[in-house]
């Protein structure tokens, strides 16, 4: 016999909701983005300026505002001197800007 509590929701039903998969991945790409962005002792405006772009995207992205896309990825990529890296899942972690080798 099971019992069923009116706040209960069903496992995984929350993980396939696209509206929460968006935003655990620009969530991902934020902090991957400050990790990378502060390993390298880059500011905000430092990285923007890199990236040709303005402060107040960088910092929107750092603070999850924004869903990554292809093409972001690859600018931003670019200003970072690294290439990116997914792995499976949405969640922190599962995307990260690797240095180039040397």
């Amino acid at each position: 016999m099971t019992s069923q509590h009116a706040r209960w929701a069903l496992l995984g039903a929350e993980t396939d909701d696209p509206e929460r998969i968006a935003i655990r991945e620009a969530l991902a790409l934020g902090k991957a983005l400050y990790d990378r962005r502060t390993a390298l002792g880059l500011t905000s405006v430092e990285l923007a300026e890199r990236a040709g772009m303005h402060q107040d995207d960088i910092e929107c992205i750092e603070e999850g505002g924004t869903e990554p896309t292809i093409g972001l990825l690859h600018a931003l990529a670019a200003a970072l001197d690294a290439e990116i890296r997914a792995a499976a899942g949405h969640d922190l972690g599962s995307l990260w800007f690797e240095a180039h080798a040397v």
